[in-house]
């Protein structure tokens, strides 16, 4: 827990996006951005990684007015809930906030939080107003089949913090990358898998030993990541794939994952 707690100190310092806010820019925006990142680097190989993950100038939107982001964006200021805005602060939160009201309030600190996310089962104790992404399926609040309003605030739902600012570091190893879909240049992100429809989906495998980051990364891109017959030689016990849907309004979710 602590060598993850100094990791993310390192890494979060450099989740400063010059006061953007959200990840839509045209493409000589995005070109200037990129072009910024890579001559001022000085061999912060995260640094290029992490803008590398976001957007391309190389491959536009669907309405061709903007260049495309990744389709891990699911925020584009509904609810004042901006992208950028949040993938610089949450990493840099290191401790949720209070948990409980008076004499029950609770202080956790950051290592709690990571421990709680790595080594114990998720209970999502944690407001999501400040650091939700919308990856997490257990945010998907709708009106069906509910007695309460989910907009209210005692049914709103949680999420677990110390998750959101792994997930944030973690986004700079899903690069992504220009290609033709449909006849046109879009995006496409490792892991990432886009059907005729449109459809997003992100697979991911759950290896039977311990592999580096590198091993991961190959996995995430590999041909054969779909192929059952595969699964043995590539030392993977089964395929996982959550899939990108519309929630109320503008709002985007991800399913809960499964095979």
């Amino acid at each position: 827990v602590n060598a993850v707690s100094e990791g993310l100190g390192i890494l979060a310092q450099h989740h400063d996006f010059g006061g953007l806010k959200k990840l839509e820019m045209s493409q000589n925006e995005a070109a200037k951005h990129l072009k910024d990142v890579v001559t001022n680097a000085n061999g912060n190989r995260y640094l290029v990684d992490l803008w590398a993950a976001l957007v391309s100038d190389a491959a536009l939107s669907r309405d061709e007015k903007k260049a495309d982001a990744t389709p891990l964006c699911l925020m584009s200021g509904q609810g004042r809930q901006h992208f950028l805005e949040r993938l610089a602060s949450v990493p840099n939160l290191k401790s949720p906030p209070d948990r409980g009201k008076g004499k029950k309030k609770i202080k956790v600190s950051e290592q709690d939080s990571l421990y709680e996310t790595m080594f114990a089962p998720w209970r999502r104790l944690d407001p999501k107003k400040i650091s939700s992404f919308r990856w997490d399926p257990h945010e998907d609040v709708r009106y069906a089949l509910r007695a309460q309003d989910p907009t209210s605030s005692k049914s709103k739902e949680t999420t677990q913090h110390g998750a959101n600012r792994l997930a944030a570091i973690g986004l700079s190893v899903l690069t992504a990358v220009p290609t033709i879909r449909r006849g046109k240049v879009r995006l496409a992100v490792l892991g990432g898998k886009h059907d005729r429809t449109g459809r997003f989906t992100f697979r991911w495998p759950i290896w039977l030993s311990p592999i580096g980051l590198s091993a991961i990364k190959a996995l995430l891109g590999h041909p054969k990541l779909d192929d059952p017959k595969s699964h043995r030689a590539l030392h993977i016990a089964e395929v996982r794939k959550a899939t990108r849907i519309p929630s109320e309004g503008r709002n985007l979710n991800f399913t809960r994952a499964e095979k």
